[in-house]
């Protein structure tokens, strides 16, 4: 948080929401926060549905018969046939066609809808009536139904509409075609129309006149100082109504909303802050930086001492020159888990065969590599993009287990550079990283390389919130178009951030679990590394979701290799923990998806895979 929010236009009621929005990341300052209330339209209908029922032998030979006799029989020839009464028979076609099962022509003859019931085992029953709302929400521009009618409460609040045309484009339920009714109500979870399932809404009709009743809603105006970014947006409660805020951002973008009729924010003030706040972020790294060359001078007046041009200073190590591009490359070698990178710019004269080399040399050993570029606001503004041919090598590096092991992301908007490896060693300073190798022409630049643990852990936490806020858009992006490899990219970054925990809280969340392989293989280099605990809480929740999987699963050969791999990898530290994960329930889960045979015992499993 940048700014007080006793200094911003904030409603009261809605404080503790701004608290929690800018707690999510130091990047974020809600600039406003104002409450409305909308107006929904409610229409109470009634609905008359039709369910099947299992047909009893008669029905179901007289349907046949007029499916397959050809020409297909009367009632009396049908009776003839039978050594029946036909008035039994009769009777049965009577009710067979007030059930629109039969025409009411004779011969007898199947109806389309009597058809497609017989080819359930069934036959429809008398459709019966049920009545409930239909809620036409002009914000989310669509209309649901449900059972429960809205509740008439006071609510004294500014009127939305007084500031925002709300076009009420959506037409009346009584003019809807049918067949849009139907589906509305398919996709409203109320279970009441299931074609699947033989039940069928067949008319709806309204029964009053259209009420008006009102919801409160907020509106949060917020400055992103990472992406240099203002955004809109509408909640109801905690719940962001996504396409409320699109259209408003819309809306803004376009001019024809006024932020300072809305909540009293006006476009200078919204300069000023962005100006401030983005002033602070620089000064809060400048300070950073300028906090280990103090403690770098004032050891070096104390101590002055000085070997090869390097001012040795306790945790801290002043590096000129030609200096810089050997420590860097000696600093890579060491880690052991993860290296982190942020470089304005990235090209071939550093990024090379060699370097690339070195890179897999990391990946072999199960290391992650993070790599942030970007100096301008926006990517398309960049003077020196990133060569799309060197993007795609360093993308190709892959873990043992072929997960990339390197990300590199346009980040943008900062002239910081910096390297992190293994939250132990900082290096910082004037040098590009990845665009200037520091062998040739030596321009008097200067690099601090420290191990002091606060300076460290203050870059470390900056520099992943970022790599941390762009694996989470990378994950909405991959949930809305439904993008695979998107996703793989976004469980690496949590992967790396040693974030497994959110990667698969996500998974679970969205249902999406042909990704559990890929979790479990981002869960093996954390184990490998030692930063993620054979105990820790995550591997109780994934062997919770095994029963939702189906051995028919297009992944299930990934999933059985991938939790052999996680027990032997626990078990290879602590055969305990793994035997301890291996429940009597999971173990029948393990046997019904074939991850063990069923003549294998735990113990003989653990043994088997380390």
């Amino acid at each position: 948080m940048f700014l007080a929010s006793s200094a911003k236009p904030i409603d009261d009621n809605l404080k503790n929401f701004v608290d929690e929005i800018e707690a999510q990341s130091p990047s974020l300052s809600v600039l406003a926060a104002r409450e409305f209330r909308y107006s929904l339209r409610q229409t109470p209908v009634e609905l008359n549905i039709k369910e099947p029922r299992q047909f009893n032998v008669l029905e179901e030979f007289i349907i046949r018969a007029a499916i397959e006799f050809q020409p297909p029989p009367t009632e009396d020839e049908l009776a003839s046939v039978l050594g029946l009464d036909s008035v039994f028979i009769k009777t049965t076609t009577t009710t067979l066609r007030s059930l629109q099962t039969l025409s009411a022509t004779s011969p007898l003859t199947v109806t389309p809808e009597g058809r497609s019931f017989y080819e359930k085992g069934s036959v429809p029953q008398p459709p019966y009536p049920i009545q409930i709302n239909a809620i036409t929400d002009p914000l989310s521009n669509k209309i649901t139904f449900q059972f429960e009618s809205l509740n008439e409460t006071l609510i004294n609040l500014p009127d939305l509409a007084e500031f925002i045309t709300i076009d009420n484009a959506i037409a009346d339920i009584a003019s809807l075609p049918f067949e849009e009714i139907q589906k509305i109500i398919q996709t409203s979870d109320l279970a009441l129309h299931v074609p699947e399932e033989g039940k069928i809404v067949t008319s709806c009709k309204v029964l009053a006149s259209t009420q008006k009743f009102w919801k409160k809603i907020s509106l949060f105006v917020i400055f992103d100082a990472l992406e240099d970014k203002l955004s809109i947006q509408i909640r109801n409660g905690k719940q962001i109504l996504e396409p409320a805020s699109n259209w408003l951002e819309f809306l803004h973008i376009e001019g024809k909303i006024s932020l300072q009729a809305l909540c009293k924010l006006s476009t200078e003030t919204i300069k000023f802050e962005r100006e401030v706040i983005l002033k602070q972020k620089n000064t809060q790294i400048e300070a950073r930086l300028e906090n280990i060359r103090q403690k770098a001078l004032e050891a070096a007046t104390v101590n002055n001492v000085k070997i090869d041009n390097s001012t040795v200073v306790g945790e801290a190590i002043q590096l000129r020159d030609g200096q810089i591009a050997q420590a860097f490359i000696e600093v890579l070698n060491s880690a052991k888990s993860q290296v982190m990178i942020y470089s304005p710019w990235v090209n071939q004269a550093v990024v090379n065969e060699k370097f690339l080399t070195l890179l897999q040399k990391l990946a072999n050993h199960g290391i992650w590599i993070l790599i942030g570029y970007g100096i301008a606001q926006q990517q398309e503004d960049e003077d020196k993009p990133i060569p799309p041919e060197l993007e795609k090598k360093l993308r190709a590096i892959k873990t043992p287990d072929g997960l990339p092991s390197v990300q590199v992301f346009w980040l943008g908007d900062s002239h910081i550079k910096e390297v992190i490896v293994d939250r132990e060693i900082y290096l910082c300073g004037s040098h590009n990283w990845l665009s200037y190798r520091g062998d040739y022409l030596p321009r008097n630049e200067s690099v601090y390389k420290v191990t002091i643990p606060l300076q460290v852990q203050e870059a470390y936490e900056f520099l992943a919130n970022r790599f941390q806020n762009h694996a989470q858009k990378l994950w909405q992006n991959a949930l809305e178009n439904r993008d695979s490899k998107m996703a793989v990219e976004s469980l690496c970054v949590w992967g790396a951030l040693g974030m497994e925990d959110i990667a698969l809280k996500e998974i679970q969340k969205n249902n999406w679990l042909e990704l559990l392989p890929v979790w479990l293989n981002v869960a093996i280099q954390g184990l490998k590394s030692k930063n993620l605990s054979g105990d820790s809480a995550s591997f109780k929740t994934a062997l919770s979701l095994l029963s939702q999987v189906s051995i028919e699963e297009a992944f299930i050969e990934l999933l059985q290799q991938g939790w052999r791999k996680v027990i032997g990898a626990i078990a290879i530290n602590n055969p305990e923990t793994a035997f301890n994960l291996l429940s009597d329930e999971v173990w029948a889960q393990f046997i019904r998806l074939k991850i063990v045979q069923e003549s294998d015992s735990p113990n003989d499993f653990i043994l088997y895979c380390v």
